[in-house]
């Protein structure tokens, strides 16, 4: 429990979404068409009484949610909201320098592969090719790689970047740490060039 608002909304595309007003959910109403309605869940009706000040994901957010999921009204959850309100979350974009594809890493699993910035939508529209070899640098550091669909493509210990279960790019290494070997960490930034 922290100052910030709790806030259940709808996107365009019809999902409910509940949480923090602290900018995360922007990144998945952004990904679903922006927000139909939004609502101030912090006094809703359908809480838990008392309010723990640690405990909102128990008290606030959780019984919203099943409500909701019920069939509640979203508009009878709490007090509406302007859209314009809440809070927002930028993540850096990539963009291409002179035929390199400028990216930065956003999260790094236990596995060590690192989460790109880069979508789906900017992956078809750039020079990358299935199959192809990559010059990839990393903090001044320069490295060969292969774009390809899966892990089997390359051999134990290569550097695959591969679009993920999300259908963003990432960079991993065949059986091995990417991160650890690379010095990649969240923020780092990577320049990939199609060879």
């Amino acid at each position: 429990g922290t100052e910030r608002r709790a806030i259940a909304l709808r996107c365009r595309d019809g999902r409910l979404l509940v949480g923090p007003d602290n900018g995360l959910l922007s990144l998945a109403w952004a990904a679903s068409g922006g927000v139909e309605q939004v609502v101030d869940i912090t006094r809703s009706p359908h809480r838990l009484e008392p309010v723990s000040a640690t405990f909102h994901g128990r008290d606030v957010f959780a019984p919203v949610a099943a409500h909701l999921a019920a069939g509640a009204d979203l508009a009878d959850a709490g007090e509406q909201l302007e859209a314009d309100s809440l809070a927002l979350m930028e993540l850096p974009r990539p963009w291409t320098e002179e035929g390199t594809l400028v990216a930065h890493a956003l999260t790094v699993d236990r596995f060590g592969n690192a989460a790109l910035n880069v979508t789906h939508a900017e992956v078809t529209a750039s020079d990358l090719t299935l199959g192809s070899t990559v010059e990839m640098e990393v903090g001044g550091q320069g490295y060969l790689a292969t774009y390809a669909a899966t892990f089997a493509d390359v051999a134990p210990g290569e550097l695959i970047i591969y679009e993920d279960a999300y259908r963003t790019l990432a960079v991993a290494i065949n059986r091995g740490d990417a991160a650890n070997a690379l010095g990649l960490a969240s923020d780092t930034e990577v320049r990939l060039r199609p060879q």
